[in-house]
């Protein structure tokens, strides 16, 4: 029986159900909401959406709970919210996408539950430490050689009709491998061998590793024009070093180098100067590089504090495509502006915090350095890819190419993001076990 505090006092799975519950109803009155204010026939289509999303979100949860009975019960009903309101929006600017987004929501579903079951001992994975790092390595370097320029960055490999983006998945390989290689040297790494100008200073070589790959993310800045990945890369890594030793000296020379490597990328490459350009003044260059953010913020305003509504919102032109360009991707938090308001464009920020914060707790409930470290990066590269593409969308930092997590429209993003939700109940399942009573 539900007491006074309603649903904090069920078991932590029956919370989960319910909640998941809530983000189905969310979804369907949503579908609803878009169609009767195209006002076409009555299609099925809405509810037939609805039902697979239902059915996806309780298999995954039938799993956790055989699986991870444990497991944080708030992680996987985030993601569904989340889920919904992008399925929402991007139906709202084309069912066709919908449909598409619809299907790598069930693949990432899917690599959730691999996820679950193959890594429920996380601690399997600090022994593919190196492998990781790697393959993570590996899948930038086949992106600079292979990859397809878009909008002027190279971030995607298109294999037959897919295009795929491997740096989403590499932004995990890479969590892993800082995780297992700080665990294991950041006792040396916080321990200074010798003094420069006063400041200690680790031994080269267990440094090394650190300065190859920030090395590598501003290489790929210059070589894949993609300030956004750099920018990520980066500050996953800082973020973890820091967390690791606890040196400030390490984040301010990250910071320093990374600021050295973006003014040279300014001055070499065209398509972050047109970048820096169009955040610095857009309606100076509102015709060329600054008319997406200038489109983004007349948009953002329109909506108001409460927004125009689902379906009903000033984001489609008379052509029938989206008065922001790449709206579905790059913008989606522009249209939920437009459509949700001001309040509805807070509330999902206020859940994105409430998704980093997970991951952050789970990280400080782990008793071991490699889960701890691992949470924490992951839940970093959350926060760190909202902020920035948050930041983008309101002219707080230049445009990026990346994408808001669970919301944008790409299979690469969603797939990736769903593996990122999958580990995190895998450490909070083992850290909830190994607590004592």
């Amino acid at each position: 029986m539900i007491s006074e505090r309603g649903i904090l006092d069920l078991p932590s799975r029956n919370r989960e159900l319910g909640l998941i519950a809530l983000a189905v109803l969310i979804t369907t009155a949503g579908f609803a909401a878009v169609q009767l204010a195209r006002a076409e026939e009555f299609s099925s289509s809405p509810l037939v959406a609805a039902l697979l999303f239902a059915f996806a979100y309780f298999v995954a949860h039938a799993v956790v709970r055989v699986v991870l009975p444990d497991a944080d019960p708030y992680v996987l009903p985030i993601t569904a919210v989340l889920t919904a309101i992008g399925l929402i929006e991007i139906y709202r600017i084309s069912p066709e996408l919908a449909r598409d987004q619809g299907i790598w929501m069930l693949l990432g579903l899917g690599l959730f539950v691999a996820v679950v079951i193959a890594f429920r001992d996380i601690r399997r994975l600090e022994e593919l430490k190196y492998t990781c790092g790697a393959v993570a390595v590996g899948l930038l370097l086949l992106t600079i050689t292979l990859g397809a320029s878009v909008n002027g960055a190279r971030l995607w490999i298109r294999i037959g009709g897919l295009q795929i983006q491997p740096g989403e998945f590499a932004k995990i390989l890479l969590v892993i491998f800082l995780a297992g290689y700080l665990r294991e040297r950041r006792e040396v790494l916080a321990a200074p061998t010798r003094r420069v100008l006063g400041v200690g200073i680790p031994a080269l070589r267990h440094a090394l590793p650190l300065l190859l790959l920030c090395g590598i993310s501003l290489v790929l800045l210059v070589a894949m024009n993609d300030l956004g990945s750099s920018l990520l890369f980066y500050v996953i890594a800082l973020a973890m070093i820091y967390i690791a030793t606890g040196r400030l000296l390490y984040v301010g020379a990250g910071l320093g180098l990374f600021a050295l490597g973006a003014l040279g990328a300014v001055q070499l490459t065209s398509h972050v100067q047109s970048r820096i350009e169009g955040w610095l003044d857009p309606w100076a260059v509102e015709q060329t590089s600054g008319y997406q953010i200038a489109q983004s913020i007349y948009t953002i305003a329109d909506g108001g504090v409460l927004g125009a509504g689902f379906g009903r919102g000033l984001i489609l032109n008379s052509a029938g495509g989206t008065i922001i360009p790449y709206a579905q991707t790059d913008f989606i938090y522009s249209v939920i502006a437009n459509e949700m308001g001001l309040v509805g464009a807070v509330a999902v920020v206020l859940l994105y915090l409430l998704l980093a914060w997970r991951g952050f707790r789970i990280a400080t409930s782990a008793d071991d350095g490699f889960s701890k470290l691992l949470a924490a990066g992951l839940a970093t590269t959350i926060a760190v890819q909202v902020f920035v593409i948050v930041g983008g969308v309101i002219r707080l930092l230049p445009l990026t190419g990346l994408t808001l997590p669970f919301v944008s429209y790409g299979g690469s993003s969603v797939t990736a993001n769903f593996a990122i939700a999958g580990l995190l109940l895998c450490i909070s399942q083992r850290a909830n076990r190994e607590r004592p009573l």
